[in-house]
């Protein structure tokens, strides 16, 4: 559920330049149009790490996501308003594979995710936040009408990009960024495109060994009516959390993140393309 590298990270600079929705308080970013006409035929769902909208910077992404993809981005507060984890709680550390931790720093860890235990395995658990999404998704569908949506998962909410895609219909496409770990049961019930942006070194998260597992699962389902189109990236070098919390001090971090940002953007192209508007 949470390691070391999810407590840690950097802001990523700007200033947002969505709005919070009367939508359950989620967060908009409207995409450009050619024709000047707010209606798409796509939208993205972000779903946050821990940090939920107090940390700005899902609202920096989803902006950039929806001038890239010039299409609507939304951010719910699955959280409520009350994210586990503080931007407080965050320390700006290398997001680098290598990092190894000794006994004093196991200790500092768990005196700091202690706090957000609570929150994190009762107020805000698994069927709790998938709840909210749910709700949310549906909200947003009998408003606005989508075509198509797609769904990028960051760490804590890559797990419910996971298991709502495996439950429900809702998504057409979907995104996992360094997620929490997924079981066999909800890989194998999703039925849409899925793509993985993976660090070199997950702690507490996804392991090598795992990750081979996941392959080999996807790999056995080719020739199948259960087969799904599917994309694996590791990322060399990097750790949990580079693709939502990055340090660009370090210039392979910044091209890591850079690089996962753009894989996003290349596979919701390439399974949900924009169509024009009729």
């Amino acid at each position: 559920m949470s390691c070391p590298n999810c407590f840690t990270g950097s802001v990523l600079e700007g200033k947002p330049t969505g709005v919070i929705s009367d939508i359950d308080g989620a967060y908009f970013a409207s995409g450009p149009s050619s024709d000047g006409n707010t209606g798409r035929k796509r939208a993205i769902i972000l779903l946050t790490d821990a940090f939920g909208l107090k940390l700005q910077n899902s609202k920096i992404l989803a902006d950039q996501f929806a001038q890239h993809l010039k299409c609507d981005v939304w951010v719910p507060d699955f959280f409520a308003g009350k994210p586990p984890v503080t931007v407080e709680q965050m320390r700006s550390l290398p997001d680098r594979s290598g990092v190894k931790f000794g006994l004093w720093d196991v200790l500092v860890f768990i005196a700091r995710v202690l706090p957000s235990a609570p929150s994190l395995l009762i107020t805000n658990r698994s069927s709790v936040v998938d709840g909210r999404t749910v709700s949310f998704v549906k909200k947003l569908q009998e408003r606005n009408k989508y075509d198509n949506i797609g769904a990028i998962g960051y760490c804590f909410g890559g797990g419910i990009a996971a298991r709502v895609g495996a439950t429900t219909a809702l998504f057409n496409s979907i995104v996992l960024v360094h997620p929490s770990p997924p079981t066999d049961d909800h890989l194998n019930a999703i039925k849409v495109p899925t793509a993985w942006s993976m660090p070199e070194e997950d702690m507490g998260g996804i392991s090598p060994t795992r990750l081979e597992e996941i392959r080999r699962l996807y790999a056995t389902r080719k020739g199948k009516d259960t087969y799904v189109d599917y994309e694996i990236k590791v990322y060399k070098g990097l750790a949990h959390g580079f693709g939502a919390r990055p340090n660009f001090a370090y210039p392979d971090v910044k091209e890591g993140f850079e690089k996962a940002f753009q894989q996003a953007v290349d596979w919701f192209n390439r399974t949900i393309p924009e169509t024009p508007q009729q």
